[in-house]
């Protein structure tokens, strides 16, 4: 018989604090124990540390606070931090994020609400089966972390509940993405800086705001993001699709090395771009060149239908402008007609089948 309780649902004595109830030495953690729904609601920003080969098993819904001010300024709601060998899969987070959105699309004083599920500082992370919905902000962080395989998840939210980014991966190495479907409200998989090696496929995107390497360029000295791998993606009514954004603004950061391949746009306002100006709602801009060096990006293989005429947009540094841009068989068209595209400071090469015709010099 399943049951809904507001008690402790994961309380581990032996890892440090952090989720405080029977991990029984770090091995396995299975909630709720009667396969049912249950209630967790406080306690969610401990910290999980220290555990090595952990298994979290989840059969049913695990739900935070319908208040969303009991976690909102928590930072994070399931946290796992310094861990080796972590598994977590099957079953539901919900997030009960919308009275957060509400609170910040009127305008008033809200907290910045909590990420539904975080590692930081960790290795060989395993992530399967996972179902989020509804996160106060982003779904998924992966901070800081190295060996990690998030597969068959998906990520539900509101294509309006702002900066409710589904994966969010940042100062991370070796991290793949398989085998998920994910809609909400901003960036389906955000790509920060400091990311290496990164392996994104198969994935459904939308709503939302496409798959984004950036925003980069927010501070002065900031690593770098190379050796990046999307293929095989869907978007469908998206916002963006493949992007690369950067503040303008002087930064040490850079992008090189990365491949977009086999993706599908369905009615896609913006399914090629770079943003070297970016500036959400134009508000405080910088306005200066971005520091931020682009390389080495190849479009192979992009297809479909944009929302807007220009489906290819790029608008680069104009102190570092994007070089080694090479697109092969694009093919997007605008309303069954031919779309066009927009080049600003960026160079490259192009093969096959393009249309909107190249604008590369």
């Amino acid at each position: 018989m399943a049951r809904t309780s507001s008690s402790r649902v994961l309380l581990p004595t032996s890892c440090h604090g952090g989720l405080y109830l029977v991990f029984s030495d770090c091995s396995t953690i299975q909630c709720p124990e009667l396969w049912g729904e249950a209630r967790w609601y406080n306690g969610l920003d401990e910290r999980l540390s220290c555990c090595l080969g952990t298994s979290m098993q989840l059969h049913g819904t695990l739900q935070a606070p319908t208040d969303y001010r009991v976690i909102g300024s928590a930072g994070n709601w399931v946290f796992f931090q310094n861990v080796d060998g972590v598994t977590v899969s099957g079953g539901i987070l919900d997030g009960h994020g919308s009275g957060l959105w509400d609170c910040k699309q009127s305008g008033k004083n809200c907290p910045s609400g909590a990420t539904t599920l975080g590692f930081s500082n960790s290795k060989n992370i395993a992530i399967s089966r996972l179902t989020s919905l509804n996160s106060h902000m982003f779904h998924i962080v992966i901070n800081g972390c190295t060996n990690v395989r998030i597969q068959g998840v998906r990520v539900m939210a509101s294509g309006n509940s702002p900066n409710t980014d589904g994966i969010h991966v940042q100062l991370s190495s070796n991290v793949t993405i398989l085998n998920s479907k994910i809609g909400t409200g901003d960036d389906c998989v955000s790509i920060g800086a400091g990311t290496t090696n990164l392996w994104i496929e198969n994935v459904v995107c939308g709503p939302g705001h496409g798959i984004s390497i950036g925003s980069l360029g927010k501070d002065l000295n900031e690593p770098g993001v190379k050796n990046v791998t999307v293929k095989t993606i869907t978007f469908i009514g998206t916002q963006n699709g493949l992007r690369i954004k950067s503040w303008g603004r002087p930064s040490s950061g850079f992008v090189r090395n990365v491949l977009f391949q086999h993706a599908v746009m369905t009615n896609v306002q913006n399914p090629i771009v770079i943003d070297q100006n970016y500036c959400p709602g134009s508000r405080n801009c910088p306005g200066l060149a971005s520091g931020v060096e682009i390389s080495d990006v190849i479009y192979q293989d992009i297809k479909g239908t944009s929302a807007t005429q220009i489906a290819v947009k790029f608008d680069c540094s104009m102190k570092f402008p994007c070089k080694g841009i090479r697109m092969e068989d694009v093919e997007l068209t605008y309303k069954n007609q031919p779309a066009g595209a927009s080049c600003n400071n960026a160079g490259g090469t192009t093969s096959g089948v393009i249309q909107p015709d190249s604008c590369l010099t």
